[in-house]
Formats: structure tokens, sequence, C-alpha cells
């Protein structure tokens, strides 16, 4: 009778103590890029680690023990690697039987708020193509310009795209990128009623309000109400400013984001005020770095899944320079700290092998693991530190390429024969699906 939901990895049912517990912990990791408690439970003291250099997965004493039969635990430590549950291929295991479907049902389980439920969205109809008009845009905390360079990827006209952003560095990168063409106006704070007035109207409003007081990874975290957290009510605040009248047939579109590893409470809070359920989208899907994030909005499709184009790079190999070797396909989520670029179970293991000799990894090859050109953020004579820095703030330009994909049944994007240099040999490679032999411009 205490049953709330069944568990996403595992055969068997949360009560909803457990599934609080298992939603705030699952994606939580330790420096050395493991699960900081066990995929089963999401408590346990003591654990043992898979060996998979793509899974961070770890299982602890007390679930094993139980679930598979006495002694396991001891056993598998005697093992060098041990690959977990998941990552073998599917079979019981006595009690504790992996869920076929588990990789999906972990998507659906953070898509699932059964406590919580909203009204839907409000539908907005396609617009007919030859009725669409340039996209405008307001951008909070914009970073290095992820929201702009994805919307002129994608082959957007961009009437307008308002950034506020504080960093210099960041402003800098999204300034000589994009040729002067995005309006810098400083601080989300200082947006009045007026100023919305003024640059208005907009058809889409994005942001991710800064972390460290949100993510449990930071012990000192001061939550949604104090310090940095306050700033989601910044967005929040705009979001009412923007949004159309009931009477308004404009399209309107917002989005926002913030981390997945982030106190229940403060995520029950977000959810209450922006009036509906985030989706969770990984990275990992379409690069090759893990970087799971929420996803509030309304726009359409948000919750399908995320799958990879022929360009993205899902493997870390692909986005080495000539020479370098990869020692792991996919990497731990890149911050600001140097330290999340070190792999392994003690953070001690370089990622790449140049000349015979460990490494880490460049800066230009970190842009093509976030999606970014090469020298995207070689602007200002900034140093690593701070490349990274921008970097590790920053959106993955494959997953707001997915989600900003449904626009285009709303906003006008550039003529095709404007946006390449056509031939006969690359038309056909477009007719037959194979790919082109030119590049993007």
């Amino acid at each position: 009778e205490d049953i709330e939901i069944f568990h996403p990895l595992f055969e068997g049912s949360l009560c909803l103590k457990c599934k609080d517990n298992f939603t705030e912990t699952l994606y939580r990791y330790d420096e050395d890029g493991y699960q900081s408690y066990c995929t089963i439970c999401c408590y346990g003291l003591e654990v043992i680690l898979c060996g998979n250099d793509s899974c961070c997965r770890s299982y602890c004493q007390d679930c094993l023990n139980i679930l598979v039969r006495p002694g396991t635990f001891d056993s598998l430590k005697e093992m060098d690697p041990w690959i977990c549950y998941l990552c073998q291929p599917h079979r019981p295991h006595f009690a504790l039987i992996p869920r076929e479907d588990w990789s999906i049902r972990v998507q659906e389980f953070f898509a699932n708020n059964s406590a919580m439920e909203f009204e839907p969205h409000r539908v907005y109809p396609s617009i007919p193509a030859n009725l669409r008009r340039p996209i405008r845009v307001l951008s909070l905390f914009d970073g290095i310009a992820t929201g702009y360079l994805v919307l002129k990827d994608l082959g957007f006209k961009v009437e307008k795209y308002i950034a506020s952003e504080i960093c210099e560095d960041s402003i800098a990168v999204a300034n000589v990128n994009h040729e002067g063409k995005i309006i810098q106006v400083d601080d989300v704070r200082s947006i009045t009623k007026e100023h919305i007035e003024e640059w208005g109207p907009f058809d889409l409003l994005i942001g991710g309000s800064p972390c460290n007081d949100l993510s449990i990874v930071n012990h000192l975290r001061k939550g949604l109400y104090e310090g940095t957290g306050r700033l989601f009510f910044e967005y929040y605040r705009i979001l009412n400013l923007l949004k159309p009248k009931e009477d308004d047939p404009r399209p309107f579109f917002w989005l926002f984001e913030n981390v997945v590893f982030m106190n229940i409470h403060d995520k029950v809070n977000i959810c209450r005020f922006l009036e509906c359920n985030p989706v969770l989208v990984d990275a990992v899907k379409v690069s090759p770095a893990h970087r799971a994030r929420y996803f509030w909005g309304n726009i359409p499709g948000m919750n399908r899944p995320i799958t990879a184009s022929q360009n993205d790079k899902l493997n870390l190999q692909d986005c080495l320079e000539i020479g370098r070797q990869a020692r792991f396909n996919k990497v731990r989520t890149i911050t600001t700290n140097s330290n999340s670029l070190k792999q392994g179970k003690n953070v001690s293991v370089l990622p790449v092998i140049d000349n015979g000799k460990d490494d880490i990894l460049w800066i230009t090859e970190l842009e093509k693991i976030f999606g970014f050109p090469k020298h995207y953020t070689d602007v200002r004579n900034m140093n690593r530190q701070q490349r990274q820095k921008a970097l590790g703030k920053s959106w993955s330009v494959p997953v707001i390429r997915h989600l900003f994909a449904p626009l285009k049944d709303y906003f006008a994007c550039e003529d095709i024969g404007t946006m390449f240099s056509w031939d006969a040999e690359n038309i056909m490679c477009l007719v037959s699906r194979r790919k082109p032999e030119f590049d993007l411009m």
C-alpha cells in the first residue's frame, strides 16, 4: 500500500520516501565520477564500482547480499574489473532483475511527477510557411550565446537576439563569434517592464539561472531562496512580463534549464512557479560527455527521445586532435573545475594519451565535446582556465538543437540557396540521404 512508483532500473517498486531519495541522488556523483550512492537503493555506505569505462554506477553491500545472495559483495570485490548488472547482457540475478527497457524507464521516471499535475500548455498551431516571420529572442544568463549559435545553425532568420549576461569573457565570446549581432543588456535584475515594452515583443525566452546554490554537489548551497538561487525568480518575473494575453494568437515559447541533482523541494518549487514538470535530457546521448539537465518549457516535443544526428560526435576520440588517443569513449560531466577533466575511480586518470604520455583535454577538444566550432572561445587573450570556465557554464549545442528544432514550424528560415553553395552532386547527396560533401556555412 506504500508503493508510489515502479523502480525504473530493476523489477520492483519504490515507496514515496525512496522515490524522493532516488530522484535526488541517482545523478549525484562524487569527485571520482561515480555515483555517490547505490544504483539500486540510492543509499549504502560501502559500495562496489562498475569497471566498465563508460559506466559510473555503484552498488551497495546490503543490496547485493540481500537481493543476489549472501557473500556477493565480498566475492565481487575479488573481480577486477567487475562489470555491473546493467552493463552485462540482460538476465536475472536471483531477486535482482534488470528491466529490459530500463534506459527508457529512467527517462520516464524523471518526467513522471504524479504528485504534481498541471494544466497542459497552450497549443499553438503551426504557422503556414508563407506567413512565418523571423524570430525575436530574449536570452537571460546567456553565457557564450549557445542559443544564438543553434538558431543560426538550424537556419532560422533572427530578427533580434537580446542577451543578458554579466561575465565579460562570455560577452566577448558571443560578440566576436557573432559579429556584434547580439544586443547585450547587462544584468537581468536591471531589466524592467519598460525595457520589455521597448525591446519587444519577443517570440522566445530562454535561460538557465546559476546552479551553484541549487546543486546538491555543493555542500554549502543556499537553495532556491538565497544566494544565486534567487535568480530563478528573475527569469520567472520576466516570463510573466512576456507571456501574451489569452486573446493574443501570437505563438510565444519559453525554455528554462537547470541541474538535475538539486534538492527535491527546490525542484518542486520551480515546477510550482513555472506550472509544469521538466524533461530530463542528458547530452551523453549526442556527445562524448555526460551532462544531465532539467528543461522546463512549452516548446513542442520537448519530451521526445533525443537521437544523435550524423554530424554529432559521440565518442571522445572523434573530438581529439590528430595523433592523440582517447582512453575513454565517454567522459564525466565537464564543469568549470579543472578536476572534472580527470577520469577513473580515483579521479586520477587523464583521458588522453599524447606521444605516449597522459594528458588532459585541450580547449579545442572541449569545444568539440560541447558541440562548438573549433576556437570558439579563443578571444580576448583568454587563458585555458577562463575558456574552460566559459564552456563549463554553457549548454550542450546538440541538446539545444534537439529542443529548438520544432520551432521551425513557426518561424522563418533562410532560403536553402542562401545557406549552401549547390551543385548537382550535393543535390543528389541530399535526395539520397547520404552525407553531403560540403560544409555548413
